[in-house]
């Protein structure tokens, strides 16, 4: 039995190779695809580990710094430091934007970190793989090794230049963009604060509102003029709790004095996996269906080639006695020869190309396994056709031909 099946192999070993190679980039594209999903996942899961915080503190009824906007004023930590069970604080703010290097924008999150450094502040990246942390209050900044900057360049956030001192790694958003950390006041400058020209043009249509020409008005106008001049603004409050302390024991009493929204790790692991990627999870999903349903009809479709080609040998095994079980075995092992082929070619392109995609592609053990008996199991059903096919020969066929 297996005897024949290699003996028809190596008959038309160029088809059925060049066959295997084509199912094999379909099934690399497919292992690419379920890693990107693994690398989504992830990217969520280094965010939340990165930040080391234990509790999310963020504006009322919003989704939290990463998936919606949040602003919270920057003296609220010293209350929720004297809250019980909170270990330490630390004010932080979240910018996607572009980071420009000379002529090149980099896709960037920018983060604002309190002063404190790693270890001693939350938010802080926790470790470097090479230079040094941010030692001064203005104009310093770390880098992931995404970003593709390197110690001593000159980037531009908004209207200041920043040296980039320390660079990370594995520093990402939820949408994999790389991290540049900077001082939380020129985070805060970046995010919230106007510009000059915007400045000027709000002060003129405050100065021609009626309600102004008040005795008294310009010192309100002066006020909200200082207001639009500075910013004490932050996205979120990260908390981290005393050692053994239950972190939603911590977070309801501030959530029930304070009028805020408290997330804890679990809560905001859900946010990240559950929301944020959910529509991308569902499309991958559907990629992964169409590949499999394209996968069974091209080795379906060779396969019964193969056995078209064949049918004459077919009616001679029939003739001299060989059992339909026997052909069978000898249809159902070139499909699953195919299916294995097909893996190990998609297996060592996915493996190669990984690194080349712009997002992290996490190839993970059990889904290679997963994907390479759902590949057997695609070719022994692909095969049935070929299979049902081959015992309707009729041997008078031998013959007759």
């Amino acid at each position: 039995m297996i005897s024949l099946a290699g003996r028809d192999i190596l008959h038309s070993w160029g088809q059925f190779v060049f066959t295997g190679f084509g199912l094999g980039l379909l099934i690399g594209v497919t292992l690419v695809m379920a890693g990107v999903y693994r690398g989504m996942v992830d990217d969520g899961k280094a965010l939340l580990d990165n930040s080391g915080a234990d509790l999310w503190v963020v504006q009322k009824d919003t989704l939290g710094p990463y998936a919606e906007s949040s602003s919270l004023n920057d003296d609220l930590y010293r209350v929720i430091l004297a809250m019980p069970g909170v270990a330490s604080v630390a004010n932080i703010t979240y910018l996607t934007m572009q980071v420009r290097k000379g002529e090149r924008d980099v896709r960037s999150m920018v983060v604002g970190v309190a002063p404190g450094g790693t270890g001693a502040t939350p938010g802080w990246p926790p470790y470097l793989v090479a230079g040094r942390q941010i030692t001064r209050g203005h104009y310093e900044a770390v880098a992931d090794i995404a970003t593709g900057f390197n110690i001593g360049d000159k980037i531009r956030i908004r209207r200041n230049h920043y040296l980039v001192v320390g660079l990370t790694r594995r520093m990402v958003s939820s949408g994999g963009d790389p991290m540049v950390f900077i001082p939380l006041k020129d985070a805060q400058e970046a995010q919230f604060l106007k510009d000059n020209d915007a400045i000027w043009q709000s002060r003129r249509r405050t100065e021609a509102n009626p309600a102004f020409n008040r005795p008294g008005a310009p010192d309100v106008l002066d006020a909200v003029i200082a207001s639009q001049s500075s910013s004490n603004s932050v996205n979120a409050v990260l908390v981290r709790i005393d050692s053994g302390a239950n972190p939603e024991e911590v977070a309801e009493p501030i959530r029930r004095w304070k009028r805020l929204t408290v997330y804890t790790r679990s809560q905001m692991a859900d946010i990240l996996i559950g929301k944020l990627i959910a529509t991308s999870s569902k499309q991958i999903g559907m990629f992964l269906v169409i590949l499999a349903v394209v996968s069974a009809a091209i080795v379906a479709f060779i396969i019964y080639t193969l056995t078209m080609d064949k049918i004459r040998e077919i009616a001679v095994l029939k003739l001299i006695g060989t059992r339909n079980r026997t052909i069978a075995a000898m249809i159902m092992q070139q499909a699953l020869a195919l299916g294995v082929i097909g893996f190990a070619v998609g297996k060592i392109t996915a493996t190669f190309a990984a690194p080349l995609f712009p997002k992290y592609v996490l190839l993970m053990p059990q889904d290679s396994i997963t994907g390479f008996l759902a590949v057997l199991l695609i070719c022994a059903m692909a095969s049935v056709i070929a299979i049902r096919m081959a015992l309707k020969v009729d041997p008078a066929e031998a013959i007759g031909g």
